[in-house]
Parts: structure tokens; C-alpha cells; sequence
């Protein structure tokens, strides 16, 4: 699957852009700030979290977005500028136009709506320009807040899958939420 990124897609008061080496110190300030909250559930995410990290991180969404494995941008403040987090449509299966995704805040900006806004702008865009039919947010069992942006942004809660995830090197149980392109940003 050819990804083509025409324009970042933005909307209700955030901006989905790819990553620049200008962004390094400001992501890996924000990851560090969410250690606590974030890196319970993403271990990548750890206090430690360096500019080269980043960079590294950065070069891996350029290499996916280039092959069209993944779409992996910047969740930003409206005009472009402030970090606030990152989202992603990875594990892309072309022959059945699904995919994941993935989404974090930076723990200064959670609770204010910012990951919901990101996530039905970056369904939009699976649906609109990726032709995806279906978009499946895989949450770890007990991290309620992602589950909460989940059902705040549209998604509908299908179940819970046995040893879906690892987090922390051990499998563990997570809820399965989808999206439908006739159901972007409808409660369901």
C-alpha cells in the first residue's frame, strides 16, 4: 500500500504532520514529562528518553511512511508548532484495508480532548485517502484512559482479546475497539 501524505490532516484544533529533525528536543521532552503516565503502557516511552531517540524514531516513520507500511506523525498543538503527542495507523493489511491505531499525549496536555481530535482527524484521513474499511484501536486491559479517547472519539467496543499485547515483556489481555468509515466521530 502506497502511502501519499498530500496534507497533513488537521482538525478540530490539532495538526497530524510527519516529524522533522527540528522536533527531536521538544519530543523527547514530552516523552520524558510522560514517563509516569504514558510509559506504564509504552515502554518506550522511559524518563531517559534522549533527542537521539527521537531521531531514531523520526527515521523509522519517514522509512514506513516511504514504503507505505505505516503512517506514523506528530500529534501538534493547531498551528503546527507545540508536541503534544504522536498517532499512528501501523500494521496496515492492504488486502483487507485495516489497519492499527495507535495514539499518546504528552502528560501536560492529557485531558483536554487533544487525543479524541487526533483520532478521529487521522481516521478520517485512513478512510478518505487510504480507502481503510476498518481501523482497530487495541487497548491494553486497564489503561483506562486510552480506552476512554477510544469511545470519546467514535470508536465501538467489540471485546476482550486474550494475550493481545505485551506490555512490559509479558502478554496481557486488551479491548478491542473499531472504527468504520460511516461511524467517524459518531458515539456508538
Amino acid at each position: 500500500m502506497l502511502v501519499v501524505l498530500p496534507e497533513p490532516p488537521r482538525g478540530e484544533g490539532v495538526c497530524l504532520r510527519p516529524f522533522v529533525p527540528a522536533d527531536a528536543e521538544a519530543f523527547a521532552c514530552a516523552a520524558r514529562e510522560s514517563a509516569r503516565a504514558v510509559g506504564r503502557w509504552m515502554s518506550w516511552c522511559h524518563e531517559g528518553f534522549s533527542v537521539a531517540e527521537a531521531r531514531a524514531w523520526f527515521a523509522i516513520c519517514a522509512a514506513e511512511l516511504a514504503t507505505g507500511t505505516a503512517v506514523e506523525l506528530g500529534i501538534f498543538a493547531a498551528d503546527g508548532s507545540e508536541v503534544l503527542g504522536g498517532i499512528g495507523l501501523n500494521h496496515l493489511i492492504a488486502e483487507h484495508k485495516l489497519c492499527n491505531l495507535g495514539y499518546w499525549v504528552r502528560a501536560s496536555r492529557q485531558r483536554e480532548g487533544v487525543a479524541a481530535r487526533a483520532v478521529r482527524a487521522m481516521a478520517r484521513f485512513g478512510f478518505a485517502e487510504l480507502g481503510l474499511m476498518r481501523i482497530e484501536i487495541v487497548v491494553a486491559e486497564g489503561n483506562l484512559s486510552s480506552a476512554g479517547v477510544a469511545r470519546k472519539a467514535g470508536a465501538f467496543y467489540e471485546g476482550l482479546a486474550r494475550n493481545r499485547l505485551v506490555v512490559g515483556g509479558v502478554s496481557v489481555p486488551a479491548w478491542i475497539f473499531s472504527m468504520v468509515p460511516d461511524a467517524v466521530g459518531h458515539s456508538q
